[in-house]
């Protein structure tokens, strides 16, 4: 590498160019220089800067690059691959198309900006500008819309009708509301029309359907990069028929536009569309300065060849003819005849001619932190002495995440001779360049670092290595909202449910049936013997999807008999006894006092800085709940789930850490000899630069070996013990044990289980499941047994096209490819250790140039933790791996999994490997393959059939987790309560045992025969139900009644109409007195009244047993009141009077209520 010159410019002062049409050279030795002296040009140069790169992957690292080093004045624009092969049956995805159709709409107007793009989008014709022009319109408030000319406006501009909106170019109507997702917005919008005028624009959230922000106007882009209007379908029939002949009309892709059906990879056929397609240089300003990280005459010929190449093979469809690769992309002529014009900068790592201008920057030398030594920051300090104590100039830190920087921070803190250097935190590169402190530190996505004659950035790669930096998905809220009602979100006609007071019987629909000329909806049940029960949607908190088998397999009651009292009571003595069985252990633990560990901070920081990835929240919530059980003076008793991965492992190591630095021994169980070895191997790799002794015991060694070994461990020469059960038999003494970390408990025997029972109560226990804890079960235990799930869940909607099919090499290629040329990365799932090296092979010899690595739980954890590091930082294209992807770090860039013999996998393992890839703009691809029919079994056949079927991973995952939840169930409370769920359902099991942890923890005993309160009935005479016209989708319409009957106040039923009239307008009579209804019987439960019917001339109410009311208040109304007050017996209570309107019945029974209420209670 040159050293730099005196006379060579400094980054943030780039030189002055030449005249247009000249060519220079730039040396830059890395992407972070490049992206500076980048920025730094664009920010003076008048006119676009356009930067050309080899791959989609490249320009995503730049586009980050850029927006950190610029400020938020100068536009910066990307122009994305459609990330399909040439050719594709397969359209872009949504949001891809909305970035390039916003890019082409700016580009025209933009005085100066920078546009990133790789070569082969350059090179691609596109849809002309007054195409663009033409469908695009402002929205604003006041304006008049007509909704059947204005739906026939958005169809024309591509946009798509939906019943609720969730991605870019779909629109839907409610009444009076209509929601659309402009092309280009970050936020879908929500016009809300009075008569035909706009009342109001807002913004929402799709996640939520809510509402965030008023705005005043919106602007539409088209939602296509053709054009589907009559005239365009015309022009394309035209235009085919020239291209292909007469014969064209037989094909299915003349019939289906001519249909106006949008067909997937209509994309390639962009010339038939428009008279004239145009090219991005008719839309590059003149002033423009264009940049290249790469060759571009080789990224052309590399494009070229794809195209050519799947022109090839996909050319004899007759159903699909093609257009030649010239009539879709310029040739290598045409782009270097255009770039003429232009005055161009090629890029490159090392000056190869005496011409490059090269910049003033220097190497930054090794500045690695040492773990193993007294001195871990010894290269940083030195280089801090001489760089800045002598010259009095600046360092920026650039971490990769708020976490780090705090990691950095701590660690900087603890070391002497940097505590004086503590950096100050701000937030962007133009905070550094506006003051003058001498050390700060920011959250930036440099992995380089540049060093400058007046500053030096440090990337936090420079110090530790690199990390894995985990991308944060959007946070699950889990809300009462989704606790209530995802049993019930679609729910299919068919499905198994559970009526609290009636059993398991079959969902049939919702039905309208008029009683006494009142509407009503009601949801059918069909039970054994054909009978039906109608539930009024009033009473749908009784409700609950069935989990616990399969739907062929769940029980079907029948109406009437005592089986269902005999299920639900034998459920709730099983979970009395396991309550109280937890309660003893627990009663124990808090009685006896443990070993409260100390932590030494800075070893402690010093061994986590360790730790190649970066924590996800739910991995950092665990460690700090089991360290902080450590420190209490109480023996502690946690439980870590989560999926095979990297996740639990470093839990258990942290913890061994404090108890062994804080002198205590650690034992570590483990179920087979097996897992014995690969935790020893393990242990002694992530301990190695510590002064701690680690040793195992299996059937290996001699038996002088493990003489020696259970010696040193009753003299308390050992701090780290691994092995099975023969760690927990009676001749194996300990010198000072403090903590037992147990692997996979449900794979001991009994005895052994017995054994650990009894340890429970004297030493700090961690035990580790991989298998999923559901968390309704987790709640119902509360504080019983301390758990902590580490599941990171999947993002709400992620949508992945999915196909089943027999294992093919060409799909394979296909797929692989697709994935490869879009910057992304390929899981190829092969459950097979013993031969997934020679399936590596396989995949080698037909993928040539693909990069291609394998993964699998036997390997170190070191050597794993490699590779899947490399993975992440996207230095090889397919990962050959088993099942231990599971749950592990999060790849943003791999988008395709291949999964082989997908029908020996279960549904929920299914989703779960799915759920790896899938983000939101980016179109991901799971390929099931499978052995052929013969060799697959009947459930395997539905299971691939269901989960084609749900492709978005929603209420799908929780619907396939049921046999999770089963296991699950079953390791946390002993196998013997698998039988129970299975009979009652999963969801009343947890309600029971939930009421007997609460009852037990009062001090009472739990009432075996309690029911469940049913609530009380409601009938005000008038009609209760959510129209079809004002809500037409079933599956919403089902979920709000079951979230209105399962409110608990009157501030969540106000919740609850702001929500509705918010998303679908103003409530008809019908919801209103719905709302009304479902507040009367709050009140009524609050009185433990059964029922209240009101006509427009009496109001009756029901009596409980054991009302909740004042009796002298009620005598007292009755004598003072004898014509309107009359008392039937011990248990009805009817009052007469004229109560015309719903609003007078309410305040009636409002009145009556309060009057009669006990005063103790509150109405």
């Amino acid at each position: 590498m040159p050293t730099a010159q005196k006379s060579a410019p400094a980054l943030t002062d780039t030189p002055k160019l030449p005249l247009k049409g000249h060519l220079s050279h730039w040396t830059c030795r890395n992407a972070a220089e490049t992206a500076l002296a980048v920025i730094s040009k664009a920010q003076k140069q008048p006119g676009l800067v356009i930067f050309l790169t080899e791959n989609m992957a490249n320009a995503n690292q730049y586009h980050s690059l850029f927006k950190f080093f610029s400020d938020d004045q100068l536009p910066i624009l990307t122009f994305p691959e459609w990330e399909t092969l040439p050719y594709d049956h397969f359209s872009p995805h949504q949001d891809i198309i909305s970035q390039r159709l916003t890019t082409l709409y700016q580009l025209p107007s933009l005085s100066n900006g920078v546009l990133i793009l790789p070569i082969s989008t350059l090179i691609q014709k596109v849809a002309p500008h007054p195409f663009i022009e033409k469908f695009t319109f402002l929205l604003q408030k006041g304006d008049e819309i007509e909704i059947e000319p204005f739906c026939q406006q958005l169809e024309n501009g591509s946009y798509k009708r939906v019943s609720q909106v969730m991605e870019h170019g779909e629109f839907a109507i409610r009444g009076s509301i209509i929601d659309l997702f402009p092309i280009g917005s970050k936020t879908p919008y929500r016009l809300d029309l009075f008569d035909n005028e706009i009342d109001s624009l807002r913004s929402f959230d799709p996640e939520t359907q809510r509402s965030i922000d008023t705005i005043d106007a919106i602007e539409l882009l088209p939602a296509k990069e053709y054009d589907l209007t009559a005239e365009g379908i015309s022009l394309f029939r035209q235009n085919a028929r020239h291209h292909f002949g007469e014969n064209v009309r037989n094909t299915q892709l003349y019939q289906s536009v001519t249909q106006n059906q949008t067909l997937d990879g209509l994309e390639y056929y962009l010339s038939l569309f428009h008279t004239d397609v145009a090219t991005l240089f008719d839309y590059f300003p003149e002033n423009s300065l264009f940049f290249s990280e790469t060759d571009i005459g080789a990224g052309i010929q590399h494009t070229w060849q794809d195209y050519q190449e799947r022109f090839d093979i996909a050319q004899h469809n007759p159903d699909y003819p093609l257009l030649k690769p010239q009539e879709l992309i310029l040739s290598e002529s045409d782009v270097f005849s255009e770039l003429r014009a232009f005055h161009r900068i090629q890029l490159q790592n090392a000056a190869d001619d005496k011409d490059s201008i090269q910049f003033n920057t220097q190497s930054v030398p090794d500045l690695t932190l040492q773990t193993n030594s007294d001195y871990p920051f010894a290269k940083l300090v030195a280089f801090i002495d001489q760089y800045h104590t002598q010259s009095s100039k600046r360092i920026l830190y650039c971490a990769e995440s708020t976490g780090r920087r705090e990691t950095l921070l701590t660690l900087f803190g603890s070391t002497p001779q940097l505590k004086a250097k503590l950096p100050k935190q701000i937030e962007s590169w133009s905070d550094f360049l506006n003051n003058t402190d001498p050390f700060q530190i920011v959250v930036g996505p440099l992995e380089e670092s540049i060093l400058t004659p007046d500053f030096c950035i440090l990337s936090e790669t420079q110090i530790f290595g690199q990390t894995v930096i985990q991308k944060r998905r959007r946070k699950r809220k889990h809300s009462e909202f989704e606790n209530g009602i995802s049993n019930l979100i679609e729910l299919e006609v068919g499905d198994p449910v559970v009526h609290f007071d009636h059993g398991v019987g079959r969902y049939l629909g919702l039905e309208t049936l008029s009683l006494q000329n009142e509407e009503t909806e009601f949801l059918m049940i069909q039970y054994a013997s054909d009978a039906k029960l109608y539930v009024p949607v009033t009473s749908l908190h009784l409700i609950s999807r069935y989990t616990g088998a399969s739907a062929e397999t769940a029980p079907l009651h029948k109406l009437g008999s005592d089986k269902w009292e005999k299920a639900k009571r034998k459920a709730a003595e099983k979970a009395h006894d396991v309550a109280a069985e937890l309660l003893d252990i627990y009663a124990q633990r808090e009685a006896k006092p443990g070993h409260a560990h100390t932590t030494d901070d800075d070893a402690y920081t010093r061994f986590s800085a360790n730790f190649p990835f970066e924590e996800t929240p739910d991995q950092q919530a665990a460690i700090e709940a089991v360290l902080d059980d450590m420190h209490q003076p109480k023996p502690m008793d946690r439980l870590v789930c989560g999926d095979v991965g990297f996740g639990k492992t470093e839990v258990a190591m942290r913890a061994a850490f404090v108890a062994a630095y804080s002198g205590k021994q650690v034992a570590v169980l483990v179920p087979t000899t097996l897992l014995a070895q690969q935790h020893l191997d393990n242990f002694k790799d992530r301990f190695a630069d510590w002064p701690i002794r680690i040793e195992g015991l299996s059937r290996f060694q001699t038996a002088k070996q493990t003489q020696q070994i259970l010696e040193a461990v009753k003299n308390n020469q050992v701090d780290i013990i691994i092995g099975t059960h023969k760690l927990i038999q009676n001749d194996m003494q300990f010198g000072n044990l403090g903590l037992i970390i147990i692997d996979e408990e449900h794979r001991f025997g009994v005895r052994q289980k017995e054994q650990l029972k009894k340890l429970r109560t004297e030493v700090d226990v961690l035990t580790m499941t991989a298998t999923p804890i559901p968390r309704t079960l987790n709640m119902a235990m509360n504080d019983l047994r301390d758990l902590s799930i580490i599941a990171t869940p999947p993002a709400k909607r992620l949508a992945v096209q999915t196909f089943v099919q027999d294992w093919n090499p060409d799909t394979v290629k296909e797929a692989c490819l697709r994935e490869i040329r879009r910057g992304g990365q390929v899981y190829l799932l092969f459950n097979n250790v013993d031969k997934i090296d020679y399936m590596a092979e396989e995949m080698q010899a037909l993928l040539p140039d693909a990069k291609i690595e394998v993964a699998h739980g036997q390997m170190h954890e070191r050597e794993l933790e490699k590779v899947m590091q490399d993975f992440y930082h996207r230095r090889f294209h397919i990962l050959v791996c088993t099942t231990i992807i599971e749950t592990g770090i999060d790849i943003p860039t791999a988008n395709t999994i291949l999964i082989h013999r997908a029908d020996k996998f279960g549904l929920a393992q299914l989703h779960q490997l799915r759920g790896r890839v899938g983000r939101s703009h980016h179109k991901a691809y799971a390929y099931l393959f499978t052995a052929g029919k013969s060799l697959m079994t009947k459930d395997a056949e539905k299971r691939l059939t269901a989960i084609a079927k749900h492709d978005t991973l929603g209420a799908g995952f929780m619907l396939a987790s049921h046999d999770l939840e089963i296991r699950g169930a079953g390791e946390l409370l002993g196998d013997g309560q698998s039988g129970q769920i299975q009979e009652i359902g999963f969801g009343l099991y947890t309600e029971i045992l939930e009421r007997a942890v609460k009852a037990l923890k009062s001090g009472n005993q739990p009432e075996l025969n309690t029911q469940l309160h049913s609530g009380a009935e409601v009938d005000l005479g008038v009609p209760t139900l959510i129209p079809e016209t004002y809500l037409p989708d079933i599956h919403t319409r089902l979920v709000f009644y079951k979230r209105i009957a399962s409110a608990g106040d009157e501030n969540a039923l106000q919740e609850l109409q702001v929500e509705m009239i918010d998303r679908f307008g103003l409530l008809p009579p019908q919801v209103q007195n719905l709302f009304t209804a479902t507040l009367v019987k709050l009140k009524l439960d609050a009185l433990n009244l059964k029922k209240c019917e009101a006509s427009d001339s009496m109001i009756r109410l029901q009596f409980g047993n054991q009302p909740n009311i004042d009796p002298l208040a009620l005598i007292q109304l009755i004598q003072n009141h004898p014509k309107q007050y009359q008392l039937k017996g011990q248990s009805e209570l009817k009052y007469f009077d004229d109560f015309p309107e719903v609003s007078q019945r309410l305040a009636a029974i409002n009145l009556l209520l309060t009057t009669i209420a006990n005063k103790e209670s509150a109405c």
